[in-house]
Parts: C-alpha cells; sequence; structure tokens
C-alpha cells in the first residue's frame, strides 16, 4: 500500500513540475462588424425555397378581416382616443368570458398605455397586417385583482401622466389641471374596502410605465391570450368598427 502511495505522489510530483513551465497565453481575437442591409445579394437558391411559404405568409396578413368606417390615430383626443377606446374595449369583450369561466368572476375596468398603441388603423379594410402594426409585441393578457386603495393609486397615476391611457368599465373626470373630481367603476363611486378585477398586459402588471401600483396585486390571473390575437378575433367577427371618443375619461 506504502509502494502504490509513492508510485502516486512521484506521479503528481511529475505533472506539476511538468505543468509549472508551461506559459498559458490569451490569443488575440477580431472581430468585424457586418451590416445586414440591401447591400448584401440575395442567394437565388435560398429565396426560391422560402418563395412558396412568403406568399402563403403575405396572403394570411393581407386578407381582410374588418371594415374601419374613418381614420384612426392615438394623437386625436386629450384622454381618450378612438383607437385607444378600441383596444381597451377589446380586451373587455375578448376576455371576459375567459375570466368568468375559469375564475366564476366579471372583470371590473380594464387599462392599458397609450405608448402600446405603435400605430393607427387606416380608413379602410382591416387586415391581420393591422393588427400586427396596432400591437408588435408578445404581451400577455392578465387580471389583476387590486384593492380599492390600489385603484385610487391608479387615479393618482392618471393625473400626474395626464395621457390618454386606454381605459374601459371606468369613468373619469379631471378638472383642467388633471385632478380627479369623479370615479366610478361599474357605475359606482370606488370603495377602498372593495376589491376589482384590472386586465391588463403581463408588461404593465410587472411595472412597466411605471404602473407599480399593478405589482403585488391580491391575486393575478393569466388568460393565456396575447394582446395581438385578441385584437385579431375580435377583428374577424366585427365586420364594421364602429368605435368614437366618448366621456370615459376626459377633462371638464
Amino acid at each position: 500500500m506504502n509502494k502504490i502511495r509513492l508510485s502516486l505522489f512521484l506521479l503528481l510530483s511529475l505533472i506539476l513540475l511538468n505543468c509549472k513551465g508551461n506559459q498559458v497565453e490569451t490569443a488575440e481575437i477580431k472581430g468585424k462588424r457586418i451590416a445586414i442591409d440591401e447591400n448584401i445579394e440575395a442567394d437565388p437558391e435560398i429565396e426560391e425555397f422560402v418563395a412558396p411559404y412568403k406568399e402563403h405568409l403575405n396572403k394570411t396578413l393581407d386578407s381582410t378581416l374588418a371594415y374601419n368606417p374613418k381614420d384612426m390615430v392615438k394623437s386625436d383626443g386629450d384622454l381618450n382616443t378612438a383607437i385607444g377606446n378600441l383596444m381597451a374595449d377589446i380586451v373587455m369583450e375578448q376576455v371576459n368570458p375567459i375570466f368568468k369561466s375559469r375564475a366564476g368572476n366579471e372583470i371590473d375596468m380594464v387599462l392599458l398605455n397609450h405608448g402600446g398603441i405603435r400605430s393607427g388603423l387606416n380608413k379602410g379594410n382591416i387586415s391581420t397586417r393591422s393588427a400586427y402594426a396596432l400591437m408588435p409585441f408578445e404581451n400577455e393578457i392578465v387580471v389583476a385583482e387590486l384593492s380599492g386603495e390600489k385603484i385610487k393609486e391608479m387615479l393618482s397615476y392618471l393625473e400626474r401622466a395626464k395621457t390618454a391611457h386606454p381605459v374601459s368599465g371606468i369613468q373619469i373626470e379631471m378638472d383642467q389641471n388633471y385632478k380627479v373630481i369623479r370615479a366610478e367603476i361599474n357605475g359606482e363611486e370606488i370603495d377602498e374596502n372593495k376589491s376589482y378585477f384590472v386586465a391588463t398586459s403581463d408588461y404593465l402588471q410587472q411595472g412597466g410605465d411605471n404602473m407599480n401600483f399593478f405589482k403585488a396585486p391580491i391575486n393575478l390571473y393569466k388568460v393565456d391570450y396575447k394582446l395581438r390575437n385578441a385584437i385579431i378575433d375580435y377583428f374577424k367577427k366585427a365586420d364594421t368598427l364602429k368605435v368614437e371618443k366618448d366621456n370615459r375619461f376626459i377633462r371638464k
């Protein structure tokens, strides 16, 4: 046993002595930035392979889903816009049945963000491509159960924001200095002792756009529904869009 230990000791000593003289040097690394732009020549074989898929995709994206009777842009109102109202109402209409079947409750209100509206809707035919332009992100819809106190924090946020964040299910009146003078959900004043189910995007629920009142809700429900998919599904059944600016969020 002692001979084996001695042999192992001598072997390790030789390995260590041999390694001691080896110098490790970092190899020189050079990089080159290659721009991906129109100057790169297309590969004919790849283009030929992709062509039928591209044609099918474009056909799908450009197929007409609904008709829009007038142009909608996100800058056409002070605190509510036709396109913002449309998006908030779509969430309410498309998600409420799903939420009710899963949670046994109904959505009280919807809050989205003005910055999340990434494009307008032109007058004329509305396609799947229109929905992708309107909402290019992979945002999921969630429902946060918030206390009445958190809803009051939300109103304070809207006072500071002075922005047409899309809402549905709530009516808010502000004075000329953007101070809330009246706020009702389902036609009733907000009760700090109650809780409310608020549909929004997962981005906002996690504090996006500094909407920190959404963090740490009483309960959080996922509905496994992308905001863009809700828009597409609504367009498919709508035929003609009928949305206007209204009095849901105004200054008096």
